[in-house]
């Protein structure tokens, strides 16, 4: 696009209400961050595997890779992209690609009032599978739904694709951390979700309406699928992707999630307030959405606790109080040592991993 096309279409937006900077809805659209795994085999169900923020969903055919690629358009700027592969073959079923967005980020778009504003979704894409493909905007608050075809022309060629979906004038987005609209882009739809005829307004979610025509990505062992520069922004006219340093991608996805762990890595401090219970609280690097859940990866040879100049290890650890508080700035923790050496009663420590595959993780994901 040259540039004073690019810059028509910003004015474009600016004057539907949109443009400017932080204009992108999407968290980790270049694909940038990955801190769960750079790639994941053997996936046959959906849910949260590599990239930060972007989720596998549907009943999920097939077998399949899921690996944060460098991959990626010639000098576009981008340095990774989301990479799929077929690993074995499944029939047509549901299977997308799914992103997530709070409501109160998304009130720029006034849905449900007269002024409302149309969508602009833009992502660079490529697959040797050619054809038709489906993307779809679901308004989780409302029941509502649009969806959008475009077609992959060339085998293993990066294409920009460029969609506006028109404004919605029914249905308020929620002003919470709620997940009000959700970015489906299919890979592959059953006869449940493509029977109907293709939603291209904005309609009552009817599941026949979802992804009319898409084609079936799980029917050959040979087929990828590349994703990167995912951008949805108000007004009518996409833009080129808005580029972020990689820090401040970072910690909106930290909001989400977070781990912490590796080799001699300090999860957090406190005290013995029992010789076999150990209190401590870690300090998050950013407030997360909402109490985040917890889940553990330690074990008692490679997770120790130093206190008053001694090393405690636990045969068995369990936590007890895990509750973030309302800011979600802090985690307490209650260790269990079991069996294993006992602590001090008021002595206090610090809680380490000691090799890298052991660490702790908060999710707060929509």
């Amino acid at each position: 696009m040259s540039k004073a096309a690019e810059l028509a279409n910003l004015i474009g937006n600016i004057n539907a209400g949109g443009g400017g900077v932080n204009r992108n809805c999407v968290i980790n659209g270049d694909m940038s961050v990955s801190q769960r795994a750079t790639s994941v085999s053997s996936i046959t169900g959906a849910g949260y595997a590599v990239l930060d923020r972007h989720r596998l969903g549907g009943a999920v055919p097939g077998t399949w890779t899921w690996s944060q690629s460098t991959t990626v358009p010639s000098g576009q700027g981008f340095g990774n992209s989301l990479k799929l592969d077929c690993t074995a073959t499944g029939s047509a079923g549901t299977m997308y690609i799914q992103h997530k967005m709070e409501g109160q980020n998304l009130q720029g778009f006034a849905k449900g009032t007269s002024d409302a504003k149309p969508f602009a979704l833009s992502f660079w894409v490529r697959s040797n599978k050619t054809g038709t493909y489906i993307a779809q905007l679901l308004d989780n608050d409302n029941t509502r739904h649009v969806s959008k075809s475009y077609t992959i022309s060339s085998a293993n060629t990066w294409e920009h694709k460029k969609i506006t979906f028109p404004a919605d004038t029914t249905g308020a987005f929620g002003n919470d951390n709620g997940a009000s609209l959700e970015i489906y882009l299919w890979l592959s739809a059953n006869t449940n979700n493509s029977s109907g005829t293709l939603a291209t307004t904005w309609a009552s979610v009817t599941a026949a309406n979802n992804a009319v025509g898409q084609v079936n990505l799980a029917d050959s062992t040979n087929n990828e699928w590349y994703l990167t520069g995912l951008q949805l922004e108000i007004g009518q006219n996409p833009t080129e992707f808005e580029h972020e340093p990689f820090a401040v991608t970072k910690n909106k996805c930290l909001r989400y999630y977070w781990r912490q762990g590796g080799s001699n890595v300090c999860l957090g401090s406190g005290a013995y307030y029992r010789s076999n219970l150990f209190a401590m609280h870690m300090d998050l690097p950013v407030p997360m959405r909402a109490s985040p859940t917890m889940s553990i990866n330690v074990n008692s040879s490679s997770f120790i606790i130093y206190s008053n100049d001694t090393v405690d290890y636990f045969d068995y650890m369990a936590p007890g109080r895990n509750n973030a508080n309302e800011l979600g700035e802090c985690y307490a923790i209650q260790w269990d040592t079991g069996s294993g050496t006992s602590g001090t009663q008021g002595h206090g420590g610090v809680a380490i991993t000691q090799n890298s595959g052991q660490y702790i993780e908060l999710t707060a994901e929509l």
